[in-house]
């Protein structure tokens, strides 16, 4: 492997930041997205907390999960292409002010004084649905700040975002909720309109230049304009040649997914472990019934992910994931369940919110390499189509798995349900191992060229 340059180079580790526009670009957009998770994080808290209540039943939290995940399923073809073919940075800013209204419906009705989650169901799904057409636009733009050599710089940042996110905003819901609820769904509402303006101020790379070529025959540099002049450029590869149908277009992500085993094998693997292992969706019903804390002890629980996440991002900023890629991602699956069982098995507040940490500090690691692995195999044109199913795929495992515990948990109870989950993720750890030979070889990450396009 000639052409690959290990994470470690000293000027992937040293960034963009010579260059202050690149640099300045890159944090706008951080800020952006640190707002939007913040609020999606305090959002999720207030829910569970709120559907608990009314509800005392395990199977409505599954539920929950399920019903935000059921729009990235049914939208799925949709949104990758318009992620595709549309300015992202506009996609992103128009789905996070729909979020908006619909954090403001819920804060109507928490004000209401409620009395059925049904109206929240609705809400929450309309909610999905505006999420369905942010994540792929929001997922697929790291890529276009920096140049391909830069990305695990960028990729590095960008979970440490969502991990101090992980920490801000459970904690902000859950403190919020106990004050007031209408006042912690308003400050939800808010985070998202900041974060559906601060995008828009973000500049691409000059390198998407090539991708958005079809309807400007200028080369002038893309990060020079605005986002109402990108509105309509053509963003497909091939703009040239033939066109194909809309249909097998949109369904190339899932194509390319398919054809390559090293990136089905790492998709399919968080998706087999997490859809076994979701916790975190039965935390409200064992802080409330098992550890008997309340909803800022609810809060902490959930922050504690955070706090493993954003400590173990801290270290690969360190020192990055360089060698045995595939093998690193095995062994850190399967840690992630067997933590998984010491939370469905302690009775201990303490020790939930330590296994809470050890599992999200080896989730983070797999997201790191996940996150970095997708972009570079795939290309820049099939990006979003190919993140658009990664994230019905990935949501099926969070928001499915959700769904999973909901069931087990009303079933044997939410402890036994945790347990079983656990032991089910470090199986699939061990039927990857020997099932994906190609991801549990593979070494480094591919398409590291350095060179082409730095800034500076």
């Amino acid at each position: 492997m000639d052409n690959v340059r290990a994470v470690s180079d000293p000027i992937n580790r040293r960034g963009p930041s010579e260059n202050p526009a690149v640099w300045g670009t890159v944090y706008r957009f951080l800020g952006a997205q640190a707002s939007s998770s913040v609020a999606a994080l305090a959002l999720t808290t207030a829910l569970g907390k709120q559907v608990y209540d009314l509800t005392h039943s395990e199977l409505a939290l599954g539920m929950l999960g399920l019903v935000e995940f059921l729009p990235s399923l049914i939208l799925v073809l949709l949104s990758g292409t318009l992620a595709d073919r549309l300015d992202r940075r506009r996609m992103a800013s128009v789905a996070l002010l729909f979020e908006t209204s619909a954090a403001v419906g819920l804060a109507l009705y928490a004000r209401s004084g409620p009395t059925s989650a049904v109206p929240i169901f609705l809400l929450v799904l309309a909610f999905g649905t505006a999420r369905a057409f942010a994540a792929p636009a929001l997922r697929s733009m790291p890529a276009d700040l920096t140049p391909p050599g830069r990305l695990p710089w960028i990729t590095v940042r960008y979970s440490g975002t969502w991990q101090l996110s992980a920490i801000v905003g459970p904690v902000l819901g859950g403190v919020l909720y106990a004050i007031d609820p209408t006042t912690a769904f308003l400050a939800v509402a808010g985070l998202f309109l900041a974060g559906a303006a601060g995008i828009t101020t973000v500049r691409y790379a000059p390198h998407v230049v090539d991708r958005h070529r079809g309807l400007r025959a200028t080369a002038e540099p893309l990060d020079a304009l605005e986002p109402a002049e990108l509105e309509d450029v053509e963003i497909a590869a091939g703009a040239d040649g033939p066109k194909v149908s809309r249909i097998r277009e949109a369904l190339e992500g899932a194509r390319f997914i398919r054809r390559e085993p090293v990136l089905l094998g790492a998709i399919t693997l968080d998706l087999a472990a997490v859809l076994f292992g979701g916790a975190l969706a039965l935390l409200p019903a064992i802080a409330e019934d098992r550890l008997h804390v309340g909803a800022v002890g609810l809060g902490w629980l959930r922050a504690s992910v955070g706090i493993g996440a954003a400590a173990m991002t801290l270290g690969l900023a360190w020192r990055p994931v360089q060698r045995n890629i595939g093998r690193v991602l095995m062994v850190v699956v399967a840690v992630f369940g067997v933590f998984t069982v010491v939370l469905g098995a302690t009775t201990s507040f303490v020790v939930a919110f330590v296994a809470l940490a050890i599992l999200s500090g080896a989730d983070a690691v797999s997201v790191y390499i996940r996150a970095t692995l997708v972009p570079l195999v795939t290309p820049d044109a099939m990006r979003g189509r190919v993140l658009a199913f990664e994230m019905v795929l990935i949501g099926a495992s969070n928001e499915l798995g959700a769904f999973e515990s909901g069931v087990t948990g009303q079933i044997f109870g939410p402890a036994v349900a945790i347990v079983i989950g656990g032991a089910a993720s470090v199986v699939v750890a061990f039927a990857w191992w020997f099932g994906f030979p190609a991801l549990r070889r593979l070494d480094r990450f591919p398409r590291m060229e350095t060179g082409v396009g730095e800034p500076g």
